[in-house]
């Protein structure tokens, strides 16, 4: 299902033309021209998240995102602000970005707001990882990994307390037949201890097996 999003424009705009970018990227942008054109939408749109374009309306937007707030309090909010109407971090909008910025820098900041997709999302015990989003997360920890770190959390977690061997994982990783030297498999998984384990010098989950591999255990 394609991400919808309620974008608040006003009428004469004279910021950066994100929108077309957006929908080439394959959201689903629907455009009202107020705050309440936007309050009448939100019910029957559902939408997964709003982009206030403030500084599209010359204003700082706080008024019409504590609207949204009150009427939806875990619906996502983005707003765009100008220098010549900064809007304070009070905690209505969930990203404020000022002006000038690119659309991979609003892109970036979407997506960590928009709920995973369940093929996207693995479980194994107490971790969790989001493969689209390469975030990981277990029991009160969160962080964001390197697509080679996610490649290595993704096998071990589908191999969850099985030894994996070493040049196994490096082939798979790294996608090289090369495994005499995988000193570098060596730092990923200190990185993914650092990531997932509360004491990571002496990791719960992701244990070395040695002279084999390594095995998640949960």
């Amino acid at each position: 299902m394609r991400t919808k999003i309620l974008w608040i424009e006003g009428r004469r705009a004279d910021s950066p033309p994100f929108i077309p970018g957006l929908r080439r990227k394959g959201y689903a942008i629907e455009t009202v021209s107020t705050g309440k054109a936007a309050l009448t939408r939100i019910p029957a749109l559902d939408p997964d998240l709003v982009v206030l374009n403030a500084a599209s309306m010359r204003t700082s937007g706080k008024r019409i995102c504590q609207s949204i707030r009150e009427q939806d309090s875990k619906l996502p909010v983005v707003v765009i602000a100008s220098p010549d109407h900064p809007l304070n971090d009070d905690g209505c909008a969930n990203v404020i970005l000022n002006l000038p910025f690119t659309l991979r820098k609003l892109v970036n900041r979407i997506i960590p707001l928009l709920p995973a997709n369940d093929e996207d999302l693995i479980k194994v015990g107490p971790i969790k990882l989001d493969v689209e989003r390469n975030q990981v997360r277990c029991a009160n920890k969160e962080a964001r990994l390197t697509p080679r770190m996610v490649g290595l959390l993704k096998i071990l977690m589908k191999h969850a307390g099985e030894v994996v061997e070493r040049e196994d994982l490096f082939r798979r990783v790294w996608n090289t037949e090369y495994t005499v030297d995988t000193r570098t498999l060596d730092v990923h998984i200190s990185w993914l201890r650092q990531a997932i384990e509360e004491d990571p010098r002496n990791p719960r989950f992701l244990k070395t097996i040695r002279g084999v591999g390594y095995r998640l255990d949960v």
